[in-house]
């Protein structure tokens, strides 16, 4: 039950909500703008509550005027079923809220007015939510099915490049069709920020995940799985042929036949620990 609790208060509230409280009050909007801001923190906080329930450490929830972000402190190495449930946590809680706002529609306790605009922003949050564009929850779930079958970094380089281009596709319709829309402006602006710096940081992303894996966060290894490489590979050509949801045992192949077994620990202690970055298995070895 604590655990629960102390979700609540890493919640914090982005300064552009702020300004459009602001703007509801003195436009006479302000129930609409109430009713918003609790579609999105129970969106957050159904993440929240689901990354609690795996123990997961959470940084922050912040809360913007089309969603939030969780921001958790896990790199890649949970389970791919707990991170799959941790991400549609939020959305499913749409359908309930939508559910419900329905049934005190058909009870008279809920006005036409704001009951139409409880269901239509319910809709528009959870389908921008649903796009497959990093960070939403779309792109994240696009990520998690990636990872299934290449390995991390190149399931993340793939889903980065996807993003860019459903990006790429929601950005030509608004040019086209949509461009007086505001606020669909900030979020295209948004998302290019966020894809722009996520795709920056790939690199430090990736030493994240091995880093996790090397001080024993290993929760999420469903399976064990060999890799073979040549005496000569370097540590990082290797590493970036690890996957998520897997142990892997290397099996290196020599100039002459003969082969050796490590544990990926052993690649990971010489690389992190005695700072061999840039040496091969053969060195390793001998």
């Amino acid at each position: 039950m604590i655990k629960y609790r102390d979700v609540l208060t890493k919640i914090s509230v982005h300064p552009l909500f702020w300004v459009i409280i602001v703007i509801g009050i003195f436009t006479a909007r302000f129930k609409e703008l109430l009713l918003l801001f609790c579609i999105v923190l129970i969106h957050e906080l159904g993440h929240a509550f689901a990354a609690a329930h795996y123990n997961w450490r959470i940084k922050k929830i912040e809360l913007l005027p089309f969603g939030g972000v969780a921001e958790l402190e896990e790199h890649g190495n949970k389970s791919l079923k707990e991170e799959l449930v941790v991400v549609i946590a939020g959305p499913i809680q749409h359908i309930w809220m939508m559910a419900v706002g329905y049934m005190l529609f058909e009870a008279g306790w809920l006005h036409a007015d704001l009951y139409y605009f409880f269901m239509w922003n319910n809709i528009i949050i959870l389908a921008f939510n649903l796009l497959p564009i990093w960070p939403l929850d779309g792109g994240k779930v696009l990520f998690n099915v990636l990872s299934y079958r290449f390995p991390y970094l190149q399931a993340h380089e793939k889903m980065m490049k996807l993003s860019c281009v459903f990006f790429s596709v929601i950005l030509v319709w608004q040019l086209l069709w949509n461009s007086n829309n505001i606020m669909m402006w900030v979020l295209l602006i948004f998302l290019a920020v966020s894809l722009y710096q996520e795709w920056k940081q790939r690199r430090y992303a990736f030493m994240r995940f091995l880093l996790e894996r090397y001080y024993g966060n290993k929760r999420g290894i469903e399976k064990i799985a060999p890799i073979e490489v040549q005496s000569e590979d370097h540590l990082y050509k290797i590493f970036t042929k690890f996957r998520r949801g897997y142990k892997h045992s290397i099996i290196v192949r020599g100039k002459y036949k003969e082969h050796y077994t490590l544990d990926e620990n052993e690649l990971l202690y010489a690389y992190f620990t005695e700072k061999r970055t840039t040496s091969s298995v053969e060195e390793l070895i001998g």
